[in-house]
């Protein structure tokens, strides 16, 4: 498709979208069934006819996430839904993903959905355990660099872009500037939320494809012993302050043994939900590098109860009117790991390219190699000849819950650790995961084989002639099957 297509085409879907937003009040459930056929007729074969089918069931019912729906329409900024539904849902889940397909088979390997990457290894916080830390304060990745990446991401067909850090919002002048002249892009930065003020927030409104996802802990003890003394009442603050503008945010929250109960507490989402938080990410904790403690590791019966209680929460009856999910255990909707560039890859902000954001291990770097050179290097292409890891999707990850598959990878792949600080060998982070990953297995299994699940999963289709790691690489492990 041709750039002129492309943007008749966007100017079509926006003005679609500026009718259904003026008339959705007139007729809200007329209104967003009309925008329900017509994503229909534009996606076509790409969703299931049942997602649609169930789209329009659920507003016809006008039931608990119909109520949530509604409040988006009242209280977000006209611009923000506008341009969320515009870049993140017709230009990158639409338009992107089609584009995506088109360059995996093109460039014969992974090509990620989006791309999270670090603006700035400085923060404002000293946090007690931030992985993040260990890469030091100094490091940048200059405008220009983020500009080639979002440039060179647009070719790929990526549109959605991710910050972390460090605390991004240091650079938060720069990340303005990369939503004004990737209007097609989507944005969204984790953050502290501290460096959140009016004038800030009214350029997101202006701009309207930039949201934030606030990291918090728990209440306020809990939070600020990590987190410093006064850091839950700005975070609440800053919540505060984004709704009082209509903007779109939600929480980044990661659970450890001493929280788990406490974050997911009926009060807790009651808190968040008062304060206009629109979502929440639940993060496992991951025991990365060689000062990390394997003891907030949540233990088998936590993770269990993380489980049972994410689906509780936004089941379609009862629970909380936020949208929750949790990474390690959602992986039936994804078929399993996404890392690797599959839908997802991390660059830290010395340039490293890496599988994951918890996986500080690359043998590419973006200030010397393009982003397809990376996305082509050899640890990438293992992540794309392995996964999924485990056709068990609660068991997803190549380090946690498959610790010698990670190991295997990063030994034959000749990749590097990334920590400038504190080099951690792949031996030693895959040895502290052993026992969490034994000790889970099966109850695992117990859960994957006695709940429901998604039927649908991640196969890998790879040609074997096209195959380039030897199949040893790859140790047999119950519950993986060598591809």
């Amino acid at each position: 498709m041709t750039d002129f297509m492309m943007d008749v085409k966007r100017g079509a879907m926006g003005i679609a979208i500026d009718q259904i937003l003026k008339y959705v009040d007139k007729d809200r459930e007329k209104n967003l069934l009309n925008m329900v056929d017509v994503t229909q007729k534009i996606a076509g074969n790409m969703f299931l006819p049942e997602s649609y089918d169930g789209a329009r069931e659920l507003i016809r019912e006008n039931g608990k996430w119909m109520q949530y729906v509604n409040r988006l329409l009242d209280e977000l900024h006209p611009n923000v839904l506008k341009m969320t539904a515009l870049n993140l849902g017709y230009q990158s889940a639409y338009l992107g993903t089609k584009t995506i397909r088109e360059s995996r088979e093109k460039y014969q390997c992974n090509v990620p959905w989006l791309i999270l990457m670090d603006p700035t290894s400085a923060c404002n916080l000293h946090c007690t355990g931030c992985w993040a830390a260990e890469y030091g304060h100094k490091l940048n990745l200059s405008f220009e660099d983020l500009d080639r990446i979002v440039t060179q991401g647009k070719e790929l067909g990526i549109y959605f872009y991710m910050y972390t850090g460090g605390e991004p919002l240091v650079r938060k002048a720069d990340l303005i500037r990369l939503c004004e002249k990737h209007r097609e892009c989507y944005f969204v930065a984790f953050t502290n939320a501290t460096l959140v003020d009016d004038e800030f927030c009214k350029d997101l409104v202006r701009v309207g494809n930039f949201s934030l996802t606030l990291s918090i802990e728990g209440f306020e003890e809990a939070n600020d012993g990590r987190r410093g003394k006064g850091a839950f009442q700005k975070t609440l603050a800053a919540m505060d302050l984004l709704r009082s503008y209509g903007l779109l945010f939600g929480t980044s929250i990661c659970y450890t043994r001493n929280n788990v109960e406490v974050v997911t507490s009926d009060d807790f989402l009651d808190l968040l939900v008062e304060h206009g938080c629109r979502y929440s990410w639940y993060f496992h904790y991951m025991p990365v590098g060689n000062e990390a403690s394997t003891e907030l590791l949540p233990t088998v019966e936590q993770r269990k109860y993380m489980y049972h209680r994410v689906r509780e929460i936004r089941a379609k009856e009862g629970g909380k009117p936020i949208f929750v999910m949790d990474f390690q255990n959602d992986g039936e909707y994804v078929g399993g790991c996404i890392a690797g560039g599959r839908n997802y890859m991390h660059i830290n902000a010395n340039g490293d390219v890496e599988p994951c954001v918890f996986i500080h291990y690359s043998g590419a770097n973006i200030k010397e190699k393009s982003l397809i050179e990376c996305l082509q290097q050899p640890l990438f292409m293992a992540y794309r000849e392995g996964q999924p890891f485990n056709d068990n999707h609660l068991r997803p990850c190549p380090m946690l819950e498959n610790p010698e598959l990670l190991e295997a990878m990063v030994s034959w792949s000749g990749a590097h650790s990334t920590d400038l600080q504190s080099p951690q060998t792949s031996e030693d982070l895959c040895h502290k995961c052993r026992p969490y990953a034994d000790a889970w297995k099966p109850v695992a299994e117990e859960l994957w084989e006695n709940e429901p699940h998604s039927e649908e999963s991640y196969k890998n289709y790879m040609d074997p002639e096209k195959k380039v790691i030897p199949k040893e690489v790859f140790r047999k492990a119950d519950g993986y099957a060598e591809k």
